[in-house]
């Protein structure tokens, strides 16, 4: 049991926010494994469409807060490299 006003705001806020990240953090996942399909099947338009969906999905995340700027930034270079190497070969 919370002891003050603000801990029993934070006990009741946690919840919410958790899921809010959960939800986040999953859609981000699902775009993520469409775009590495993409990359090891597609043809180079559905590869760009792909990726320009995780790229968006990690901004998307990392502005709400679900995720660290670094952490969407590190892994949209790795889209990106991802994206060029299929384009190359």
């Amino acid at each position: 049991m919370a002891n003050t006003k603000s801990a029993a705001k934070r006990a009741r806020q946690a919840p919410v926010r958790t899921a809010r990240n959960q939800a986040i953090k999953t859609g981000l996942k699902s775009r993520i494994k469409a775009f590495r399909s993409a990359v090891a099947t597609g043809t180079p338009e559905e590869i760009e469409a792909k990726g320009k969906a995780v790229v968006s999905a990690f901004d998307k995340a990392a502005k709400k807060g679900a995720i660290h700027q670094n952490k969407a930034d590190r892994n949209k270079a790795a889209v990106g490299r991802a994206a060029t190497a299929k384009a190359k070969a």
